[in-house]
């Protein structure tokens, strides 16, 4: 999602779902492993997968992995709903 013309705490967020807590500590494991081969700067890790929600921030980029519940619960697309949406995967 593009914020870059909405805020000035980063330009993109990146919002993923996870099925289960292991699946949500591989993608941000994942995320911190293949980004720090193309990025300068290493991402900050933040949560705990078994609270649904774990945040992978770069600056410029936010990704966000929730379970399924939490991802319904606080709805970020739609919190930002004026975002460009770049991408969707289902």
């Amino acid at each position: 999602m593009d914020l870059k013309d909405l805020v000035v705490f980063t330009d993109y967020f990146v919002i993923c779902t996870g099925t289960s807590d292991r699946m949500l500590d591989a993608l941000a494991d994942s995320v911190l492993d293949r980004s720090g081969k193309v990025r300068e700067h290493k991402g900050r890790k933040e949560g705990l997968a078994r609270d649904g929600w774990v945040v992978v921030d770069y600056g410029d980029v936010v990704v966000h992995l929730f379970s399924p519940d939490q991802r319904e619960y606080y709805d970020l697309e739609e919190l930002w709903s004026e975002g460009k949406v770049l991408l969707r995967v289902q």
